[in-house]
């Protein structure tokens, strides 16, 4: 039987709590995946992309 006037509205509003409980769920594992990484990795991270960063714009010539 499909939903019929107020019913829309439960089915839509049902449907927007779930959307919102799975972008939580997406930002919370982003983010501890995120923090999984010990500072020192994410410092020779930065260090080794400026490197290929100025090692492009010199072979550029800029």
């Amino acid at each position: 039987m499909a939903p019929r006037g107020r019913q829309w509205l439960k089915v839509l509003g049902a449907a927007g709590v779930v959307g919102v409980a799975a972008s939580g769920v997406l930002i919370a594992r982003d983010e501890r995946r995120r923090r999984a990484y010990e500072p020192d990795e994410i410092r020779e991270r930065l260090h080794s992309r400026y490197a290929r960063i100025q090692a492009r714009g010199a072979a550029t010539g800029e």
